[in-house]
């Protein structure tokens, strides 16, 4: 299991934790889990932020 996988799997369970029932359930794993997705990728080198942060590639 990579780290994107890792983190989608724990932003899932956080949000089933998180959550108390209904579309508000839904909806708060979804964004959790599309965060752990995020934070999994760039921990992968999938997804490059650098343009976000404000630091460039020296080239």
């Amino acid at each position: 299991m990579n780290a994107t996988q890792t983190g989608l799997l724990a932003g899932l369970l956080l949000g089933i934790a998180g959550a108390t029932g209904g579309f508000l359930v839904f909806v708060i794993t979804l964004v959790l889990g599309a965060i752990g997705l995020l934070v999994g990728r760039v921990l992968d080198g999938e997804l490059d932020v650098s343009g976000l942060l404000g630091r460039g590639r020296d080239r």
